[in-house]
């Protein structure tokens, strides 16, 4: 069990314990959620930080087990959402996570009229023939902090081989893939991230940010747990806000069960918010880009404490 916080790991009898699930890399978590723990401590919440295939860690023994950076799961999902299955009070919950780390849920979102980028699969072993022209995107169906993702120009030989090379790299390790046109108005625009956290009547909107192009070129291989990110606070948009309205009620099982969610939009060639993910297993949050982010995660995992029953 990982507890290099220990400011935030006393515990008390009778206090609620939260785990804060991370991976082996990020021991004390990301900056961004080690905001997070004073607002619990000031609420009588014991956190302790534990990566989530940490053997030692014995979480039929916290209150509620909140899933934050797991962000080496990618390459081993199968075991990933075995071990959600097996952990009590997990939020998101565990058939959450099993839907929502397998982007394939675009097409079900798709098809209960969500705006959604349009989406093409390729699976290990299938032919692809790239389309003449136009810049896309290919990265896996199963991926986290943009790893293995590249943009590609297939007017440009060059990059159509880069393409194929892609698309080859990813079959051979036995990974679906996914080819989206590449929306150029992320360049101007950026992309938009729309924050939801648990409250009392469910999820409600927390704050926006504006997350930058990150895509410039071809996938050259590995580049680190995940992408760095050039993100400001945004202003959402009456009509980005009804877009995730929308793909929040198409959600499997409802919202109310959720403790947090993360709705990616980026507008489409007229101008309207289309979907490019939406991420209820380890999303980053950006708690310190609004004024009072990280209490409101502490009450929403209060909220959820109070739904659930106490361990004996």
């Amino acid at each position: 069990m990982t507890d290099n916080l220990t400011d935030h790991h006393q515990s008390t009898r009778g206090e609620p314990r939260v785990a804060i699930v991370t991976c082996a890399d990020l021991p004390d978590l990301e900056p961004d959620d080690r905001l997070l723990l004073a607002p619990l401590a000031a609420r009588g919440i014991a956190a302790t930080v534990a990566a989530w295939d940490d053997p030692a860690a014995d979480w039929a023994a916290y209150d509620l087990v909140v899933l934050r950076s797991p962000w080496d799961y990618a390459l081993r999902r199968d075991e990933f959402v075995a071990w959600a299955d097996t952990v009590p009070r997990l939020v998101n919950p565990a058939d959450v996570v099993r839907w929502n780390t397998d982007k394939r849920y675009l097409d079900e979102l798709a098809a209960a009229h969500v705006p959604t980028v349009p989406t093409g699969w390729v699976a290990p072993g299938e032919p692809w023939t790239p389309p003449a022209t136009g810049e896309h995107v290919i990265k896996p169906a199963v991926s986290a902090g943009s790893q293995d993702t590249g943009r590609y120009d297939l007017a440009d030989p060059e990059h159509r081989e880069l393409a194929l090379a892609h698309l080859r790299r990813l079959s051979d390790a036995g990974r679906v893939a996914m080819v989206q046109p590449y929306l150029t108005a992320v360049d101007t625009a950026g992309e938009t991230a729309l924050l939801f956290l648990a409250g009392p009547d469910g999820l409600a909107f927390s704050h926006a940010i504006r997350k930058g192009p990150m895509l410039t070129g071809p996938d050259l291989g590995p580049d680190g747990l995940y992408k760095a990110e050039e993100i400001t606070p945004r202003t959402a948009t009456p009509a980005q806000l009804a877009v995730a309205e929308r793909v929040l009620a198409a959600v499997p099982g409802g919202t109310r069960r959720l403790l947090y969610a993360r709705v990616d939009l980026i507008p489409g060639p007229d101008g309207a918010p289309v979907l490019v993910e939406l991420e209820l297993t380890e999303p980053s949050l950006f708690l310190g880009y609004a004024d009072g982010a990280p209490e409101q995660l502490a009450d929403a995992v209060v909220t959820h404490l109070a739904r659930l029953p106490r361990p004996r």
